[in-house]
């Protein structure tokens, strides 16, 4: 059965996008997306829409990471300020890393510590393009190394074995 998507008017964005926020601190993520989208069908280039909804995606990240990320990182290329894509691209990569942490099956440590230098990478990058007063990326490089720190799970595979020179 198909029941064709009603569009919302101009005027009622600032409202909608208020809620979708609301949706998100009462961790119902899916209405918040589905916010977003309705405001994006009228207004495709809305940033604060872009962004709410790579937001509400990364909030769903616990059952599926990679298919979230792909999902969010699909959205970056349509943000106008390269700091934005940045910054986001970087939370996109540390919350797939908390939610490969939190999944805990085999070799999430070494694909978290992947996804958490990834993410580290991107805030540098975020870093030298901020606004003045603006430490967000800073803020967010300092969780991930914190996170790194903490947590010796979190590392790079190891080889296979010690490497015998006679083999080469």
């Amino acid at each position: 059965m198909n029941h064709p998507l009603r569009p919302i008017s101009r005027a009622s964005i600032p409202a909608a996008l208020h809620k979708a926020e609301r949706y998100r601190i009462i961790n119902d993520p899916w209405s918040a997306e589905s916010i977003c989208l309705d405001v994006l069908s009228v207004d495709e280039n809305n940033q604060e829409a872009l962004v709410t909804l790579i937001l509400s995606i990364t909030d769903q990240m616990a059952p599926g990471p990679i298919a979230a990320a792909l999902r969010a990182r699909a959205l970056l290329s349509r943000l106008d300020d390269e700091y934005k894509r940045e910054y986001y691209a970087g939370i996109i990569s540390e919350r797939c890393a908390k939610a490969q942490i939190g999944a805990g099956s085999y070799r999430t440590g070494e694909m978290a510590y992947h996804s958490l230098i990834e993410a580290m990478g991107h805030f540098e990058k975020a870093e030298a393009l901020r606004p003045a007063g603006d430490d967000s990326a800073i803020l967010r490089w300092n969780t991930c190394a914190r996170l790194l720190a903490r947590d010796a799970s979190l590392a790079p595979r190891e080889a296979d074995g010690p490497v015998d020179p006679s083999m080469e």
